[in-house]
Protein backbone atom coordinates (compact mmCIF):
# COMPACT_ATOMS: atom_id res chain seq x y z
CA UNK A 1 0.00 0.00 0.00
CA UNK A 2 2.83 2.34 0.93
CA UNK A 3 4.56 1.68 -2.36
CA UNK A 4 1.30 2.41 -4.22
CA UNK A 5 0.92 5.75 -2.45
CA UNK A 6 4.57 6.55 -3.09
CA UNK A 7 4.05 5.71 -6.75
CA UNK A 8 1.05 8.05 -6.94
CA UNK A 9 3.08 10.84 -5.32
CA UNK A 10 5.89 10.31 -7.84
CA UNK A 11 3.39 10.36 -10.70
CA UNK A 12 1.74 13.51 -9.38
CA UNK A 13 5.13 15.19 -8.98
CA UNK A 14 6.13 14.16 -12.48
CA UNK A 15 2.90 15.55 -13.96
CA UNK A 16 3.32 18.81 -12.05
CA UNK A 17 6.89 19.25 -13.29
CA UNK A 18 5.83 18.33 -16.83
CA UNK A 19 2.97 20.83 -16.88
CA UNK A 20 5.16 23.57 -15.43
CA UNK A 21 7.86 22.97 -18.03
CA UNK A 22 5.22 22.89 -20.77
CA UNK A 23 3.74 26.19 -19.58
CA UNK A 24 7.22 27.71 -19.34
CA UNK A 25 8.03 26.59 -22.88
CA UNK A 26 4.91 28.25 -24.25
CA UNK A 27 5.43 31.44 -22.26
CA UNK A 28 8.94 31.58 -23.71
CA UNK A 29 7.45 30.83 -27.13
CA UNK A 30 5.11 33.80 -26.74
CA UNK A 31 8.03 36.10 -26.01
CA UNK A 32 9.90 34.70 -28.98
CA UNK A 33 7.10 35.27 -31.47
CA UNK A 34 6.56 38.83 -30.27
CA UNK A 35 10.23 39.54 -30.94
CA UNK A 36 10.09 37.80 -34.32
CA UNK A 37 6.88 39.53 -35.42
CA UNK A 38 6.97 43.01 -33.79
CA UNK A 39 4.43 44.28 -36.32
CA UNK A 40 1.64 42.02 -34.97
CA UNK A 41 -0.53 44.00 -32.55
CA UNK A 42 -4.00 43.82 -31.06
CA UNK A 43 -6.66 45.66 -33.04
CA UNK A 44 -7.30 48.07 -30.16
CA UNK A 45 -3.84 49.59 -30.68
CA UNK A 46 -4.77 50.81 -34.17
CA UNK A 47 -5.28 54.49 -33.34
CA UNK A 48 -4.86 56.87 -30.40
CA UNK A 49 -7.77 57.74 -28.14
CA UNK A 50 -10.32 60.09 -29.71
CA UNK A 51 -9.79 63.79 -28.98
CA UNK A 52 -11.46 65.29 -25.94
CA UNK A 53 -14.24 66.83 -28.04
CA UNK A 54 -15.44 63.35 -28.98
CA UNK A 55 -14.46 61.39 -25.90
CA UNK A 56 -17.87 59.79 -25.66
CA UNK A 57 -17.50 58.13 -29.04
CA UNK A 58 -16.35 54.51 -29.32
CA UNK A 59 -15.49 54.91 -33.00
CA UNK A 60 -12.00 55.96 -34.06
CA UNK A 61 -10.74 56.89 -37.50
CA UNK A 62 -7.38 56.21 -39.06
CA UNK A 63 -7.66 59.14 -41.47
CA UNK A 64 -4.23 60.33 -40.36
CA UNK A 65 -2.91 57.00 -41.70
CA UNK A 66 -3.27 55.83 -45.25
CA UNK A 67 -1.99 52.53 -46.57
CA UNK A 68 -1.05 51.44 -50.04
CA UNK A 69 -2.83 48.15 -49.40
CA UNK A 70 -5.35 46.98 -46.84
CA UNK A 71 -5.72 43.19 -46.81
CA UNK A 72 -8.79 41.75 -45.11
CA UNK A 73 -7.96 38.29 -43.82
CA UNK A 74 -4.60 37.05 -42.58
CA UNK A 75 -5.12 33.52 -43.81
CA UNK A 76 -3.70 31.08 -46.32
CA UNK A 77 -3.55 33.67 -49.12
CA UNK A 78 -3.45 36.85 -47.03
CA UNK A 79 -0.18 36.16 -45.21
CA UNK A 80 2.02 35.51 -48.27
CA UNK A 81 0.28 38.36 -50.11
CA UNK A 82 0.94 40.85 -47.30
CA UNK A 83 4.54 39.68 -46.92
CA UNK A 84 5.22 40.18 -50.62
CA UNK A 85 3.52 43.56 -51.02
CA UNK A 86 5.33 44.90 -47.93
CA UNK A 87 8.65 44.67 -49.77
CA UNK A 88 7.77 47.91 -51.58
CA UNK A 89 4.56 49.35 -50.10
CA UNK A 90 2.82 50.00 -46.79
CA UNK A 91 0.38 47.21 -45.90
CA UNK A 92 -2.26 46.84 -43.20
CA UNK A 93 -3.34 43.24 -42.62
CA UNK A 94 -6.58 42.80 -40.67
CA UNK A 95 -7.21 39.37 -39.10
CA UNK A 96 -10.34 38.57 -37.06
CA UNK A 97 -8.64 35.80 -35.05
CA UNK A 98 -5.64 35.55 -32.78
CA UNK A 99 -2.20 34.08 -33.43
CA UNK A 100 -1.40 30.37 -33.77
CA UNK A 101 1.94 30.78 -32.00
CA UNK A 102 1.98 29.28 -28.52
CA UNK A 103 -1.45 27.68 -28.99
CA UNK A 104 -1.10 24.01 -28.00
CA UNK A 105 -4.18 22.96 -29.98
CA UNK A 106 -3.07 24.47 -33.28
CA UNK A 107 0.65 23.81 -32.89
CA UNK A 108 0.81 20.03 -32.68
CA UNK A 109 -0.35 17.19 -34.90
CA UNK A 110 -1.64 15.12 -31.98
CA UNK A 111 -4.07 17.93 -31.07
CA UNK A 112 -5.48 18.35 -34.57
CA UNK A 113 -8.92 17.04 -33.60
CA UNK A 114 -9.03 19.13 -30.42
CA UNK A 115 -8.45 22.38 -32.33
CA UNK A 116 -11.55 21.58 -34.40
CA UNK A 117 -13.55 20.64 -31.32
CA UNK A 118 -12.87 23.96 -29.59
CA UNK A 119 -15.82 26.11 -30.64
CA UNK A 120 -15.46 28.81 -27.97
CA UNK A 121 -15.86 32.43 -29.20
CA UNK A 122 -12.11 33.08 -29.52
CA UNK A 123 -11.07 29.66 -30.77
CA UNK A 124 -9.09 29.13 -33.98
CA UNK A 125 -11.99 27.20 -35.51
CA UNK A 126 -15.50 28.54 -36.10
CA UNK A 127 -18.07 25.76 -36.21
CA UNK A 128 -20.83 25.80 -38.82
CA UNK A 129 -23.27 23.34 -40.35
CA UNK A 130 -24.20 23.61 -44.00
CA UNK A 131 -27.88 23.45 -44.85
CA UNK A 132 -27.09 20.00 -46.27
CA UNK A 133 -26.50 18.80 -42.70
CA UNK A 134 -22.72 18.48 -42.98
CA UNK A 135 -20.56 19.65 -40.07
CA UNK A 136 -17.84 22.09 -41.08
CA UNK A 137 -15.29 24.60 -39.79
CA UNK A 138 -14.01 28.04 -40.72
CA UNK A 139 -10.55 29.17 -39.68
CA UNK A 140 -10.49 32.12 -37.29
CA UNK A 141 -6.77 32.62 -36.70
CA UNK A 142 -3.71 34.18 -38.30
CA UNK A 143 -2.53 31.68 -40.88
CA UNK A 144 -6.11 30.71 -41.70
CA UNK A 145 -6.82 27.10 -42.56
CA UNK A 146 -3.10 26.26 -42.45
CA UNK A 147 -3.40 26.65 -38.67
CA UNK A 148 -6.16 24.04 -38.24
CA UNK A 149 -6.02 21.72 -41.26
CA UNK A 150 -4.58 18.23 -41.80
CA UNK A 151 -1.37 19.69 -43.19
CA UNK A 152 -1.10 17.92 -46.55
CA UNK A 153 0.87 19.90 -49.11
CA UNK A 154 0.65 19.19 -52.84
CA UNK A 155 0.79 21.52 -55.83
CA UNK A 156 -1.89 22.27 -58.36
CA UNK A 157 -1.83 20.21 -61.52
CA UNK A 158 -0.54 21.67 -64.79
CA UNK A 159 -4.17 21.54 -65.95
CA UNK A 160 -5.20 23.72 -62.99
CA UNK A 161 -2.51 26.25 -63.86
CA UNK A 162 -3.54 26.40 -67.53
CA UNK A 163 -7.23 26.69 -66.68
CA UNK A 164 -6.57 29.58 -64.28
CA UNK A 165 -4.50 31.40 -66.90
CA UNK A 166 -1.54 31.76 -64.54
CA UNK A 167 2.00 32.37 -65.78
CA UNK A 168 3.69 28.93 -65.37
CA UNK A 169 7.12 30.49 -64.78
CA UNK A 170 5.89 32.69 -61.94
CA UNK A 171 3.87 29.78 -60.52
CA UNK A 172 7.04 27.64 -60.47
CA UNK A 173 8.87 30.45 -58.68
CA UNK A 174 6.09 31.00 -56.13
CA UNK A 175 5.63 27.41 -54.95
CA UNK A 176 9.28 26.98 -53.82
CA UNK A 177 9.08 30.31 -51.97
CA UNK A 178 6.44 28.67 -49.75
CA UNK A 179 8.11 25.27 -49.58
CA UNK A 180 11.52 26.56 -48.53
CA UNK A 181 9.98 28.22 -45.47
CA UNK A 182 7.29 25.95 -44.02
CA UNK A 183 6.98 22.61 -45.86
CA UNK A 184 8.57 19.28 -44.89
CA UNK A 185 8.73 15.64 -46.02
CA UNK A 186 6.42 13.52 -43.83
CA UNK A 187 7.51 11.13 -41.12
CA UNK A 188 5.76 8.16 -42.71
CA UNK A 189 3.47 6.25 -40.36
CA UNK A 190 2.91 2.46 -40.70
CA UNK A 191 -0.75 3.07 -41.59
CA UNK A 192 0.25 5.34 -44.46
CA UNK A 193 2.76 2.79 -45.76
CA UNK A 194 0.10 0.08 -45.70
CA UNK A 195 -2.29 2.30 -47.68
CA UNK A 196 0.48 3.23 -50.13
CA UNK A 197 1.40 -0.41 -50.83
CA UNK A 198 -2.26 -1.45 -51.07
CA UNK A 199 -3.05 1.31 -53.57
CA UNK A 200 -0.32 -0.10 -55.78
CA UNK A 201 -1.72 -3.61 -55.22
CA UNK A 202 -5.09 -2.58 -56.65
CA UNK A 203 -3.60 -0.80 -59.65
CA UNK A 204 -3.35 2.87 -58.66
CA UNK A 205 0.00 3.23 -60.37
CA UNK A 206 2.70 4.19 -61.09
CA UNK A 207 4.38 4.88 -57.78
CA UNK A 208 5.65 8.46 -57.93
CA UNK A 209 7.44 8.45 -54.59
CA UNK A 210 7.72 11.64 -52.53
CA UNK A 211 6.75 14.63 -54.64
CA UNK A 212 4.91 17.91 -54.40
CA UNK A 213 3.67 17.50 -57.97
CA UNK A 214 0.19 16.32 -58.90
CA UNK A 215 0.66 13.05 -60.81
CA UNK A 216 -1.66 10.18 -61.60
CA UNK A 217 -0.87 7.11 -59.52
CA UNK A 218 0.22 6.78 -55.90
CA UNK A 219 2.44 9.35 -54.21
CA UNK A 220 3.60 10.69 -50.87
CA UNK A 221 3.11 14.43 -50.51
CA UNK A 222 4.60 17.15 -48.34
CA UNK A 223 3.30 18.40 -45.01
CA UNK A 224 3.43 21.56 -42.94
CA UNK A 225 4.11 19.39 -39.85
CA UNK A 226 7.82 18.93 -39.20
CA UNK A 227 9.48 15.69 -38.07
CA UNK A 228 8.57 16.38 -34.43
CA UNK A 229 4.90 16.91 -35.30
CA UNK A 230 4.94 20.69 -34.92
CA UNK A 231 2.80 22.70 -37.33
CA UNK A 232 4.22 25.48 -39.50
CA UNK A 233 1.57 27.82 -40.86
CA UNK A 234 1.19 30.57 -43.43
CA UNK A 235 1.56 33.01 -40.51
CA UNK A 236 5.27 32.11 -40.39
CA UNK A 237 5.67 33.50 -43.91
CA UNK A 238 5.25 36.92 -42.31
CA UNK A 239 8.81 36.53 -41.00
CA UNK A 240 9.95 37.39 -44.55
CA UNK A 241 8.02 40.67 -44.58
CA UNK A 242 9.49 44.15 -44.43
CA UNK A 243 8.75 45.00 -40.79
CA UNK A 244 8.92 48.72 -41.49
CA UNK A 245 6.07 48.58 -44.01
CA UNK A 246 3.73 45.98 -42.50
CA UNK A 247 1.15 46.30 -39.73
CA UNK A 248 -0.82 43.22 -38.68
CA UNK A 249 -3.82 43.67 -36.43
CA UNK A 250 -5.28 40.57 -34.75
CA UNK A 251 -8.82 40.36 -33.34
CA UNK A 252 -9.74 42.92 -36.02
CA UNK A 253 -13.11 41.92 -37.43
CA UNK A 254 -13.90 43.80 -40.62
CA UNK A 255 -17.61 44.65 -40.77
CA UNK A 256 -17.76 46.32 -44.16
CA UNK A 257 -15.77 47.93 -46.94
CA UNK A 258 -16.29 51.67 -47.38
CA UNK A 259 -16.90 53.08 -50.89
CA UNK A 260 -16.86 56.47 -52.52
CA UNK A 261 -19.92 56.36 -54.81
CA UNK A 262 -19.64 59.86 -56.28
CA UNK A 263 -17.89 58.74 -59.48
CA UNK A 264 -19.04 56.65 -62.44
CA UNK A 265 -18.01 53.50 -60.60
CA UNK A 266 -17.90 52.92 -56.84
CA UNK A 267 -14.35 53.17 -55.48
CA UNK A 268 -13.18 51.30 -52.38
CA UNK A 269 -11.57 53.72 -49.93
CA UNK A 270 -11.42 51.97 -46.58
CA UNK A 271 -12.62 49.33 -44.15
CA UNK A 272 -14.56 49.51 -40.92
CA UNK A 273 -13.54 46.98 -38.29
CA UNK A 274 -14.11 46.31 -34.62
CA UNK A 275 -11.37 45.43 -32.16
CA UNK A 276 -11.26 42.86 -29.38
CA UNK A 277 -13.15 45.24 -27.08
CA UNK A 278 -15.97 45.86 -29.55
CA UNK A 279 -14.86 49.38 -30.46
CA UNK A 280 -15.03 50.44 -34.10
CA UNK A 281 -12.19 51.77 -36.23
CA UNK A 282 -11.87 52.89 -39.81
CA UNK A 283 -8.75 52.39 -41.91
CA UNK A 284 -8.15 53.98 -45.32
CA UNK A 285 -6.05 53.40 -48.39
CA UNK A 286 -3.94 56.17 -49.89
CA UNK A 287 -5.27 58.25 -52.76
CA UNK A 288 -2.25 57.21 -54.82
CA UNK A 289 -2.90 55.35 -58.05
CA UNK A 290 -2.62 51.61 -57.48
CA UNK A 291 -3.64 51.57 -53.82
CA UNK A 292 -6.22 48.85 -53.15
CA UNK A 293 -8.24 46.91 -50.65
CA UNK A 294 -7.77 43.18 -51.09
CA UNK A 295 -10.21 40.71 -49.56
CA UNK A 296 -8.64 37.38 -48.62
CA UNK A 297 -11.20 36.10 -46.15
CA UNK A 298 -11.76 32.65 -47.66
CA UNK A 299 -14.59 30.95 -49.50
CA UNK A 300 -17.09 31.78 -46.76
CA UNK A 301 -15.75 35.10 -45.51
CA UNK A 302 -15.07 36.85 -48.82
CA UNK A 303 -18.54 36.57 -50.39
CA UNK A 304 -20.04 37.28 -46.97
CA UNK A 305 -18.04 40.53 -46.69
CA UNK A 306 -18.91 41.65 -50.22
CA UNK A 307 -22.59 41.14 -49.45
CA UNK A 308 -22.33 43.00 -46.14
CA UNK A 309 -20.60 45.84 -48.02
CA UNK A 310 -23.40 46.17 -50.57
CA UNK A 311 -22.06 44.11 -53.47
CA UNK A 312 -24.39 41.28 -54.44
CA UNK A 313 -27.92 40.47 -55.64
CA UNK A 314 -29.94 43.68 -55.24
CA UNK A 315 -33.09 41.95 -54.02
CA UNK A 316 -31.25 39.99 -51.32
CA UNK A 317 -29.43 43.08 -50.06
CA UNK A 318 -32.61 45.12 -49.83
CA UNK A 319 -34.29 42.43 -47.72
CA UNK A 320 -31.63 43.05 -45.06
CA UNK A 321 -31.67 46.85 -45.52
CA UNK A 322 -28.11 46.84 -46.88
CA UNK A 323 -27.37 49.84 -49.13
CA UNK A 324 -26.68 48.58 -52.63
CA UNK A 325 -23.27 49.60 -53.95
CA UNK A 326 -23.30 47.23 -56.91
CA UNK A 327 -25.93 44.78 -58.12
CA UNK A 328 -24.16 41.49 -58.92
CA UNK A 329 -26.30 38.37 -58.91
CA UNK A 330 -23.29 36.02 -58.81
CA UNK A 331 -21.86 36.95 -55.39
CA UNK A 332 -22.30 33.94 -53.14
CA UNK A 333 -23.21 31.67 -56.06
CA UNK A 334 -21.24 28.73 -57.45
CA UNK A 335 -20.35 27.37 -54.00
CA UNK A 336 -18.91 23.86 -54.05
CA UNK A 337 -17.28 21.41 -51.66
CA UNK A 338 -15.41 18.23 -52.49
CA UNK A 339 -17.57 15.46 -50.98
CA UNK A 340 -15.68 13.05 -48.74
CA UNK A 341 -16.72 9.62 -47.48
CA UNK A 342 -14.72 7.81 -44.82
CA UNK A 343 -14.49 4.13 -43.97
CA UNK A 344 -13.24 3.35 -40.46
CA UNK A 345 -10.91 0.35 -40.20
CA UNK A 346 -10.48 -1.07 -36.67
CA UNK A 347 -7.25 -2.83 -35.69
CA UNK A 348 -6.39 -5.13 -32.82
CA UNK A 349 -3.89 -2.64 -31.41
CA UNK A 350 -3.60 1.15 -31.40
CA UNK A 351 -1.90 2.70 -34.45
CA UNK A 352 0.45 5.64 -34.70
CA UNK A 353 -1.28 8.97 -35.31
CA UNK A 354 -1.03 10.30 -38.83
CA UNK A 355 -2.84 12.77 -41.04
CA UNK A 356 -2.76 12.84 -44.84
CA UNK A 357 0.58 11.62 -46.23
CA UNK A 358 -0.25 9.08 -48.96
CA UNK A 359 -2.64 9.78 -51.81
CA UNK A 360 -3.92 7.75 -54.74
CA UNK A 361 -4.78 10.00 -57.70
CA UNK A 362 -7.03 8.28 -60.23
CA UNK A 363 -8.06 9.31 -63.72
CA UNK A 364 -11.72 8.81 -62.80
CA UNK A 365 -11.59 11.93 -60.62
CA UNK A 366 -11.41 10.14 -57.27
CA UNK A 367 -8.66 10.56 -54.66
CA UNK A 368 -7.91 8.01 -51.94
CA UNK A 369 -6.22 9.26 -48.77
CA UNK A 370 -5.84 8.08 -45.16
CA UNK A 371 -5.50 9.13 -41.51
CA UNK A 372 -4.98 7.13 -38.35
CA UNK A 373 -4.77 6.95 -34.60
CA UNK A 374 -6.92 9.87 -33.43
CA UNK A 375 -9.45 9.83 -30.62
CA UNK A 376 -7.68 7.16 -28.58
CA UNK A 377 -7.77 9.04 -25.30
CA UNK A 378 -10.82 8.93 -23.05
CA UNK A 379 -10.63 12.71 -22.76
CA UNK A 380 -10.97 13.43 -26.46
CA UNK A 381 -13.56 10.86 -27.54
CA UNK A 382 -16.40 13.32 -26.97
CA UNK A 383 -15.00 15.86 -29.42
CA UNK A 384 -15.76 16.81 -33.01
CA UNK A 385 -12.82 15.28 -34.84
CA UNK A 386 -13.67 16.44 -38.34
CA UNK A 387 -12.52 13.92 -40.93
CA UNK A 388 -11.43 11.56 -38.17
CA UNK A 389 -14.74 11.76 -36.38
CA UNK A 390 -16.56 8.63 -35.34
CA UNK A 391 -18.93 9.80 -32.66
CA UNK A 392 -20.70 13.05 -33.63
CA UNK A 393 -24.41 12.93 -32.85
CA UNK A 394 -26.95 13.21 -35.67
CA UNK A 395 -30.51 14.42 -35.66
CA UNK A 396 -31.98 11.63 -37.74
CA UNK A 397 -35.29 11.80 -35.88
CA UNK A 398 -35.78 15.56 -36.26
CA UNK A 399 -36.92 17.06 -39.59
CA UNK A 400 -34.36 19.49 -41.12
CA UNK A 401 -36.48 22.62 -40.63
CA UNK A 402 -36.88 21.83 -36.93
CA UNK A 403 -33.15 21.39 -36.28
CA UNK A 404 -32.57 24.42 -34.11
CA UNK A 405 -29.21 25.07 -32.50
CA UNK A 406 -30.79 24.12 -29.16
CA UNK A 407 -32.00 20.80 -30.60
CA UNK A 408 -28.56 20.07 -32.00
CA UNK A 409 -26.89 20.80 -28.66
CA UNK A 410 -29.41 18.70 -26.75
CA UNK A 411 -29.03 15.76 -29.08
CA UNK A 412 -25.22 15.97 -29.02
CA UNK A 413 -25.23 15.89 -25.21
CA UNK A 414 -27.52 12.89 -25.06
CA UNK A 415 -25.85 10.81 -27.78
CA UNK A 416 -24.26 7.51 -26.92
CA UNK A 417 -20.48 7.21 -27.15
CA UNK A 418 -18.77 4.57 -29.21
CA UNK A 419 -16.58 2.24 -27.16
CA UNK A 420 -13.04 3.44 -26.64
CA UNK A 421 -11.70 0.40 -28.48
CA UNK A 422 -13.37 1.59 -31.73
CA UNK A 423 -10.58 4.10 -32.15
CA UNK A 424 -7.88 1.48 -32.46
CA UNK A 425 -7.53 1.91 -36.17
CA UNK A 426 -7.67 4.45 -38.92
CA UNK A 427 -9.68 5.87 -41.78
CA UNK A 428 -9.60 5.43 -45.54
CA UNK A 429 -10.85 8.62 -47.18
CA UNK A 430 -12.47 8.72 -50.60
CA UNK A 431 -12.88 12.17 -52.13
CA UNK A 432 -14.60 13.24 -55.36
CA UNK A 433 -12.48 15.79 -57.22
CA UNK A 434 -13.96 18.74 -59.14
CA UNK A 435 -17.62 18.17 -58.22
CA UNK A 436 -20.16 19.44 -60.72
CA UNK A 437 -22.79 20.00 -58.03
CA UNK A 438 -23.09 23.64 -56.99
CA UNK A 439 -24.78 25.56 -54.21
CA UNK A 440 -24.92 29.07 -52.81
CA UNK A 441 -24.21 31.30 -49.83
CA UNK A 442 -26.79 33.72 -48.40
CA UNK A 443 -26.71 36.14 -45.50
CA UNK A 444 -28.96 35.29 -42.56
CA UNK A 445 -28.43 38.70 -40.95
CA UNK A 446 -25.97 41.58 -41.03
CA UNK A 447 -23.81 40.41 -38.11
CA UNK A 448 -20.39 39.52 -39.54
CA UNK A 449 -19.72 37.23 -36.56
CA UNK A 450 -22.60 34.96 -37.56
CA UNK A 451 -22.16 32.32 -40.22
CA UNK A 452 -24.12 32.82 -43.42
CA UNK A 453 -26.36 30.03 -44.71
CA UNK A 454 -24.25 27.81 -46.98
CA UNK A 455 -25.57 25.05 -49.23
CA UNK A 456 -23.23 22.78 -51.21
CA UNK A 457 -25.81 20.38 -52.72
CA UNK A 458 -23.57 17.34 -52.37
CA UNK A 459 -24.23 14.71 -55.10
CA UNK A 460 -26.95 16.81 -56.73
CA UNK A 461 -25.33 15.92 -60.06
CA UNK A 462 -25.45 12.18 -60.88
CA UNK A 463 -21.86 12.18 -62.16
CA UNK A 464 -20.58 13.17 -58.72
CA UNK A 465 -22.53 10.30 -57.17
CA UNK A 466 -21.29 7.77 -59.73
CA UNK A 467 -17.70 8.76 -58.99
CA UNK A 468 -18.29 8.33 -55.26
CA UNK A 469 -19.58 4.82 -55.95
CA UNK A 470 -16.44 4.09 -57.98
CA UNK A 471 -14.33 5.41 -55.11
CA UNK A 472 -16.04 3.27 -52.47
CA UNK A 473 -15.57 0.21 -54.69
CA UNK A 474 -11.86 1.06 -54.76
CA UNK A 475 -11.80 1.31 -50.97
CA UNK A 476 -13.41 -2.13 -50.78
CA UNK A 477 -10.60 -3.54 -52.90
CA UNK A 478 -7.97 -1.70 -50.89
CA UNK A 479 -9.06 -3.00 -47.48
CA UNK A 480 -8.99 -6.59 -48.74
CA UNK A 481 -5.59 -6.23 -50.45
CA UNK A 482 -2.82 -8.44 -49.07
CA UNK A 483 -0.61 -5.62 -47.75
CA UNK A 484 -3.53 -4.10 -45.90
CA UNK A 485 -4.94 -7.28 -44.36
CA UNK A 486 -1.42 -8.20 -43.24
CA UNK A 487 -1.30 -4.87 -41.40
CA UNK A 488 -4.80 -4.95 -39.89
CA UNK A 489 -4.98 -8.70 -39.29
CA UNK A 490 -8.52 -8.78 -40.72
CA UNK A 491 -9.31 -10.96 -43.71
CA UNK A 492 -12.78 -12.54 -43.31
CA UNK A 493 -15.21 -12.18 -46.19
CA UNK A 494 -17.69 -10.16 -44.14
CA UNK A 495 -15.16 -7.42 -43.38
CA UNK A 496 -16.24 -4.90 -46.04
CA UNK A 497 -19.95 -5.00 -45.18
CA UNK A 498 -19.14 -4.75 -41.47
CA UNK A 499 -16.86 -1.78 -42.10
CA UNK A 500 -19.46 0.08 -44.13
CA UNK A 501 -22.07 -0.58 -41.45
CA UNK A 502 -19.72 0.76 -38.77
CA UNK A 503 -19.16 3.92 -40.81
CA UNK A 504 -22.92 4.40 -41.27
CA UNK A 505 -23.60 4.12 -37.55
CA UNK A 506 -20.74 6.46 -36.66
CA UNK A 507 -23.05 9.50 -36.98
CA UNK A 508 -20.65 11.81 -38.77
CA UNK A 509 -23.26 14.31 -39.94
CA UNK A 510 -26.86 15.46 -39.42
CA UNK A 511 -28.23 13.62 -42.45
CA UNK A 512 -30.95 11.01 -41.76
CA UNK A 513 -29.73 7.45 -42.36
CA UNK A 514 -31.50 4.72 -44.36
CA UNK A 515 -31.89 1.01 -43.81
CA UNK A 516 -30.22 0.13 -47.10
CA UNK A 517 -27.01 2.12 -46.55
CA UNK A 518 -24.77 -0.94 -46.69
CA UNK A 519 -26.69 -2.53 -49.56
CA UNK A 520 -26.75 0.55 -51.81
CA UNK A 521 -23.39 2.26 -52.28
CA UNK A 522 -25.23 5.27 -53.71
CA UNK A 523 -27.20 5.62 -50.48
CA UNK A 524 -24.04 5.09 -48.42
CA UNK A 525 -22.39 7.98 -50.29
CA UNK A 526 -25.34 10.32 -49.72
CA UNK A 527 -25.85 9.46 -46.06
CA UNK A 528 -22.23 9.45 -44.87
CA UNK A 529 -20.87 12.46 -46.79
CA UNK A 530 -18.60 14.76 -44.78
CA UNK A 531 -16.26 17.62 -45.65
CA UNK A 532 -12.51 17.78 -46.00
CA UNK A 533 -12.71 21.61 -45.89
CA UNK A 534 -12.00 22.15 -49.57
CA UNK A 535 -15.01 24.38 -50.18
CA UNK A 536 -14.59 27.09 -52.80
CA UNK A 537 -16.51 29.53 -54.98
CA UNK A 538 -18.74 32.50 -54.18
CA UNK A 539 -16.52 35.07 -55.94
CA UNK A 540 -15.79 33.23 -59.16
CA UNK A 541 -13.52 34.60 -61.89
CA UNK A 542 -15.53 36.00 -64.79
CA UNK A 543 -18.64 36.52 -62.66
CA UNK A 544 -17.52 38.43 -59.57
CA UNK A 545 -13.84 39.13 -60.28
CA UNK A 546 -11.71 39.54 -63.39
CA UNK A 547 -8.80 37.21 -64.27
CA UNK A 548 -6.66 39.75 -62.36
CA UNK A 549 -8.97 39.20 -59.34
CA UNK A 550 -10.33 42.76 -59.50
CA UNK A 551 -13.97 42.97 -58.41
CA UNK A 552 -16.02 43.69 -61.52
CA UNK A 553 -17.86 47.01 -61.58
CA UNK A 554 -15.85 48.77 -58.83
CA UNK A 555 -12.42 50.37 -58.52
CA UNK A 556 -9.60 49.53 -56.11
CA UNK A 557 -10.98 46.25 -54.81
CA UNK A 558 -9.75 42.70 -55.37
CA UNK A 559 -10.52 39.26 -53.98
CA UNK A 560 -7.57 36.88 -53.80
CA UNK A 561 -8.31 33.48 -52.23
CA UNK A 562 -10.13 30.19 -52.79
CA UNK A 563 -13.50 31.89 -53.21
CA UNK A 564 -12.40 32.70 -56.77
CA UNK A 565 -11.81 29.03 -57.68
CA UNK A 566 -14.28 27.06 -59.77
CA UNK A 567 -12.46 23.86 -58.76
CA UNK A 568 -10.32 22.95 -55.76
CA UNK A 569 -6.77 22.59 -57.17
CA UNK A 570 -4.65 19.49 -56.64
CA UNK A 571 -5.59 16.95 -53.99
CA UNK A 572 -5.42 19.67 -51.32
CA UNK A 573 -5.78 23.39 -52.10
CA UNK A 574 -3.62 24.93 -49.35
CA UNK A 575 -0.39 24.86 -51.39
CA UNK A 576 -2.10 26.59 -54.32
CA UNK A 577 -3.85 29.19 -52.17
CA UNK A 578 -0.55 30.12 -50.52
CA UNK A 579 1.10 30.15 -53.94
CA UNK A 580 -1.67 32.45 -55.23
CA UNK A 581 -0.96 34.94 -52.43
CA UNK A 582 2.72 35.03 -53.33
CA UNK A 583 2.04 34.94 -57.09
CA UNK A 584 -0.40 37.86 -57.04
CA UNK A 585 1.81 39.85 -54.68
CA UNK A 586 4.72 39.56 -57.11
CA UNK A 587 2.48 40.25 -60.10
CA UNK A 588 0.98 43.38 -58.53
CA UNK A 589 4.44 44.72 -57.68
CA UNK A 590 5.79 44.02 -61.17
CA UNK A 591 2.74 45.53 -62.85
CA UNK A 592 3.00 48.64 -60.70
CA UNK A 593 6.78 49.12 -60.54
CA UNK A 594 8.26 47.13 -63.41
CA UNK A 595 11.90 46.18 -62.92
CA UNK A 596 12.26 48.57 -59.99
CA UNK A 597 10.13 46.18 -57.94
CA UNK A 598 13.28 44.08 -57.55
CA UNK A 599 11.29 40.91 -57.08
Amino acid sequence: MASLVFGEVKLSLFLTIFLCLHALTFCQGKKNWEKKYPFIKKASTFSPSPPASSSSSSKSSGRDKAYDYIIVGGGTAGCPLATTLSQNFSVLLLERGGVPFGNINTSYLQNFHISLADTSPKSASQFFISTDGVINSRARVLGGATSINAGFYTRASSRDVRKAGWDPKLVNESFPWIENQIVHPPNMAPWQKAVRDSLLDIGVSPYNGFTYDHKYGTKVGGTIFDQSGRRHTAAELLASANPDKLEVLIRATVQKIVFDTTGKKPRAVGAIFKDENGNQHEAHIARRRGSEIIVSSGAIGSPQLLLLSGIGPKSDLKKLNISVVLDNEFVGKGMADNPLNCVFIPTNTPVVQSLIQTVGITKMGVYIEASSGFGQSQDSIHCNHGIVSAEIGQLSTIPPKQRTQEAIQAYTKSKKDLPHEAFKGGFILEKVASPISRGQLNLINTDVDNNPAVTFNYFAHPYDLSRCVDGIRMVEKLVTAKHFTNFTGRSDKQTVEKLLNMSVTANVNFIPKHTNDTESVEQFCKDTVVTIWHYHGGCNVGKVVSPEYKVLGVHRLRVIDGSTFSESPGTNPQATVMMLGRYMGVKILRDRLGRSAGI
